[in-house]
């Protein structure tokens, strides 16, 4: 017996206000966009829920892609038969030998949408009920905290029975709080704060510098393969590749003592800020997280970020890196934050970075830097462009940003 419907659900916060059917309509297209590949699929929209007909498509093969769908926070298989009271007998047995492991202990939660159907439904659990215990003898009823419950949904003209409730990605459709670049590097962290800033319903383009021929095309290749991970949530994704390597030198050049990591990460903060205003962005995210490091102290932190007007995201900010590492292993970039390429951080990394900038000797460091402006548009108008699509893109699918 295969499931027939599936009934997905939307997260509470979607209902709110006077924006749920944007929300809703949201989703919608997200669920079309990840099942189109499956076949002609049928959708009906009902409030704070859709409902997909599978045509006879396999269950599990439309379950795995509604995994990743933000805004939903759950679904279930659906079966479904005739009014007929004794059909609605025989198919809440065969539902309950659907699940594995079996359950001890379990309840019937029967909904009578359909007001001319001749039992309450009360009634209805009382009968269904009694049934399932005389197929199950080793069954129990809790009605507080059943291993299972049945559920069952009498409408017009079919009842809906189904038990099995799969959690969804929750959070809010993706790009209905606005869009943001992400600050990508080939690290653990990053990854995953794009990952959350989505869940919350931010659209992303990716932002990563490179420094070229310091850093391989391997570095740059990790990147594609993290992105093409994060647009398995999202669908495409840009990626603005930001040659690093003159501005790099050229700071170096003129400053290489501890306040160089401090002055390049203003430097990429600029230049992110320049790329997301011409994209129409409202912030930057980032995956900085307090004390991992020494550009990520509170007071790093705070020089860094004062090179920008937009707003900073930092969804990390708080957070212990193992529980990083645990939604980096669940979304699937660890193992490829993990690959030992370098990137441009790691070059003229002086020996003791500072963790204690003082804003205004940076500020007069760059004031003896009358080209900087320059350089950073220059690396604007060098950087490079590319869709990323759940794979790993070609090198002529490669295009200037302007």
């Amino acid at each position: 017996m295969k499931p027939e419907l599936i009934v997905l659900r939307f997260g509470e916060l979607t209902l709110k206000g006077r924006n749920r059917s944007r929300f809703e309509n949201s989703v919608l297209n997200q669920v079309k966009r990840a099942l189109r590949p499956l076949g002609r699929i049928n959708y009906h929209k009902e409030f704070g829920r859709i409902i997909v007909d599978l045509n006879g498509i396999e269950y599990d093969r439309a379950a795995e892609p509604l995994k990743k769908i933000f805004g939903l926070s759950s679904f279930s298989p659906v079966f479904t038969c005739s009014l007929d009271t004794e059909l609605l007998k025989t198919m809440a047995v065969k539902v309950m030998r659907t699940i594995s492991p079996a359950p001890a202990t379990f309840k019937v939660n029967v909904r009578r949408a359909n007001k001319s159907f001749p039992y309450d439904s009360q009634e209805m659990n009382r009968m269904l009920g009694g049934e399932v215990l005389r197929a199950f003898p080793g069954l129990k009823v809790d009605v507080h905290k059943p291993d299972t419950e049945l559920r069952i949904e009498l409408r017009e003209e079919r009842a809906l029975l189904y038990s099995q409730v799969e959690q969804g990605a929750g959070g809010f459709p993706y790009g209905t709080n606005g869009k943001a670049p992400l600050m990508l590097s080939g690290g653990i962290d990053s990854p995953v704060a794009g990952y959350l800033a989505m869940r919350q319903g931010l659209e992303l383009e990716a932002v990563h510098f490179h420094s070229y021929p310091f850093t391989s095309e391997r570095s740059q290749q990790k990147v594609r393969d993290l992105l093409a991970r994060l647009s398995t949530y999202a669908g495409p994704i840009k990626l603005h590749m930001v040659p690093f390597t003159e501005v790099q030198t050229k700071i170096h050049e003129v400053y290489r003592d501890n306040l160089l990591i401090t002055l390049l990460r203003r430097s990429m903060m600029r230049i992110t800020e320049k790329l997301a205003e011409a994209r129409g962005a409202g912030a930057i995210v980032t995956g900085e997280s307090l004390g991992q490091v020494a550009s990520q102290t509170l007071p790093s932190m705070h020089a860094i970020g004062s090179a920008v007007h937009l707003p900073l995201i930092r969804p990390l900010v708080c957070m212990e890196k193992q529980e990083i590492i645990r939604i980096a292993g669940s979304i699937g970039t660890y193992e490829l934050s993990i690959l030992p390429y370098e990137d441009c951080c790691t070059l003229f990394l002086p020996p003791s970075p500072s963790t204690n900038p003082n804003l205004k000797v940076l500020h007069g460091i760059e004031a003896h830097m009358p080209w900087l402006e320059e350089a950073l548009d220059e690396a604007v108008r060098k950087t490079e462009t590319l869709v990323v699509n759940g794979r790993v893109p070609a090198q002529d699918e490669l295009s200037g940003f302007f």
